[in-house]
């Protein structure tokens, strides 16, 4: 697996990343032009919500091969709403670009990417973005990434300017500049002797100095004052790139292809390889997909190597080009692909070489929370068989999303991250599954949380000849979003039922905001005859929790979500302005006199229209991003 790398690339919004990617097929020879994001013709965005919103909605593979090794390259979202397509896209990478815009800095979503890397262990890169723009400080960039991600960034490539344009970048491994042919590709130059740039050595010496703290053979060398080789460099930039402490760095601009194949070569240079993979199983599911005229298709890891005739019986697999499925007659141990089957999969399945499910190896269970729920009916009755099937088929492929269906309403509730992910739902099921549903005003999604414990509280039920009695008591959990339920005095099965009930009641809470949460809810039975039927012991358990807890003794929380903004000095008092309007505080300032920055928490059910208030107050010119900061209680509404 030495010539394989799987490579994911995080960002942002807007920083550049699925720009970056085209560039990189383009620099690689696998598209003959790149396309624009602001234009709708990016390769990898190939869902019609992307081309019209210019952002990654699903993850995209694309396939080259670069100085001999083959590449498997995972365009992820930047968006918040969708981070259950990144996590699943990294589950099936080694290593990672991170792309950082010179333009913002380190924002709260690439702090947000950083973190999840490192917690996947991934060896990662990161390629300094928008340096086209000459006002752009790469010092400024690179003194960010070391305080915010805690490790020594290390240059290896520089942009060049002439007239305040970049016009060519200085590599520093190769020691050569690097500058456009004919058709937009970088090519290398190299220099005379005596003519590299000052700024080339003092980049090469800082590698070097860098270099000798990981590798013995270098720091020798260092200190006896002898030259130290480019090939003697790279062995030891291997360990730095595997190292917590340091980062490979690579600036320049990704719409105007440069310092693209300074981040290729390190790639093929650096990346980590795929990790041996258990034989005996075909490989798992990472994510699934839904394509208009092909139907569902699983996004698909190898662990082994194995030829056509192998497959199982009705299991076909695919390179994935954009929305292309190209057929394949071999697998490759560490590969990806994209696989049609006969089964009804799941993301996480492991398959058996025969096709059959092992086990899951991915578990989103409490990582993503619902900020907002929308009810949604079907208008047609003919459409409703449809409607149904088209919501599993979604909701399958994003385990962010959570559906109820109220049977005795026959509609939907649709419960998402939020607004954005909301609105690509339904714009697919009408534009994809041609269902016509009608959805209502989206809604917060409250919690009710516990004020005080509730001490033991007896019960008692008589349904005919048959009579039970319960203790019960509610202790507050640590996490808040869980909840826990224990019997006493009753067999597993008896258990398993108290469990489902309560859990219901809970979910639909004791005010009606939302669902009560972060309980242990203890139920101990006394003298419990054997026979006893199930619907007793249901009755006794949910009556003394209708009964115990009361709606003095509840409180509710509302989601609070942190906001970051940017824009011009002028439009920074009506901008904050609006922060206030809608119950925020204002936690933090700066600016420069030109541009104006703050941050803000501000709760969620004030934040409805907000893109289109920001857009209108500052005449587009601002940008914002906002994620999830906690709960809290709700004092006002």
């Amino acid at each position: 697996m030495n010539d394989l790398r799987n490579i994911a690339i995080l960002a942002h919004v807007d920083a550049g990343k699925t720009t970056l990617s085209e560039r990189i097929l383009f620099t690689a020879a696998e598209i003959r032009r790149p396309g624009d994001v602001e234009d709708g013709l990016a390769t990898m965005d190939y869902l019609a919500e992307e081309k019209k919103r210019g952002i990654t909605i699903e993850a995209g593979i694309a396939h080259f091969i670069w100085r001999k090794i083959w590449f498997n390259f995972i365009d992820t979202p930047g968006h918040i709403d969708f981070g259950a397509e990144v996590d699943s896209a990294l589950s099936a990478a080694e290593s990672a670009v991170l792309v950082v815009s010179a333009s913002s800095g380190v924002e709260t979503q690439t702090l947000s990417a950083w973190r999840k890397l490192k917690s996947h262990s991934l060896r990662t890169f990161i390629f300094i973005n928008k340096l086209d723009n000459i006002d752009y400080s790469l010092d400024e960039t690179l003194i960010g990434i070391e305080e915010s991600f805690g490790v020594r960034p290390v240059l290896l490539s520089i942009p060049e300017y002439r007239d305040g344009k970049l016009v060519s970048v200085l590599d520093v491994l190769s020691k050569t500049r690097l500058v456009h042919n004919e058709e937009g590709r970088e090519i290398p130059e190299k220099f005379l002797p005596n003519e590299e740039p000052e700024i080339l050595k003092k980049y090469y010496a800082e590698a070097v100095d860098f270099a000798s703290s990981v590798d013995d053979s270098i720091l020798e060398k260092v200190l006896n004052e002898q030259t130290i080789s480019s090939i003697e460099l790279v062995h030891a930039l291997e360990k730095l790139a595997s190292s917590e402490d340091y980062v490979l760095c690579y600036a320049g601009s990704a719409k105007k292809n440069f310092s693209v194949r300074s981040l290729m070569t390190s790639l093929s240079l650096f990346a980590a390889s795929p990790k041996a993979l258990n034989k005996s199983e075909l490989g798992f599911v990472f994510r699934l997909r839904y394509f208009h005229q092909s139907g569902e298709v699983a996004l698909f890891r190898a662990h082994t190597d194995i030829l056509a005739e192998q497959f199982p019986a009705g299991f076909e697999f695919f390179r994935m080009r954009g929305n292309l499925l190209l057929p394949v007659t071999e697998l490759r141990q560490g590969d990806i692909y994209a696989l049609r089957s006969p089964l009804v999969l799941e993301l996480g399945d492991v398959l058996s070489l025969s096709g059959e499910k092992l086990r899951c190896a991915l578990d989103f269970s409490g990582h993503y929370q619902p900020l907002l729920q929308t009810h949604l009916e079907c208008l047609s009755k003919d459409d409703f068989s449809k409607t149904q099937k088209a919501i599993a088929t979604l909701v399958r492929t994003d385990p962010s999303f959570k559906v109820e269906y109220q049977e005795e309403l026959g509609n939907w509730i649709i419960h998402t991250v939020g607004e954005v992910q909301l609105e690509v739902f339904l714009s697919r099921l009408q534009r994809e599954f041609h269902c016509n549903v009608s959805a209502g005003e989206p809604e917060v999604s409250f919690l009710e949380e516990l004020v005080e414990p509730v001490k033991k509280f007896e019960n008692k039920c008589q349904l005919g000849p048959f009579s039970a009695t319960v203790l019960f008591s509610i202790k507050k959990l640590q996490e808040t979003l869980k909840n826990e339920v224990k019997c006493y005095g009753i067999n597993e099965t008896l258990s398993s039922v108290v469990a489902d009930a309560i859990l219901h009641c809970v979910e639909n809470g004791v005010l009606g905001k939302g669902k009560l949460c972060g309980c242990l809810l203890e139920f101990e039975f006394k003298e419990t005859p054997e026979d006893i039927p199930v619907s007793v012991v249901q009755k006794v358990c949910v009556d003394a929790f209708k009964l115990a807890v009361l709606s003095k003794n509840v409180r509710v929380l509302e989601p609070i979500m942190e906001i970051f903004a940017e824009c011009p000095a002028s439009y920074a008092g009506t901008l904050t302005g609006d922060i206030h309007f809608r119950q925020g505080k204002i936690l933090s300032i700066a600016g420069d006199g030109n541009i104006h920055s703050f941050y803000a928490e501000v709760p969620l059910r004030k934040l409805f229209g907000y893109a289109t208030a920001v857009r209108s107050i500052s005449k587009g010119t601002a940008i914002y991003s906002m994620r999830f900061l906690e709960y809290r209680e709700m004092l006002s509404t």
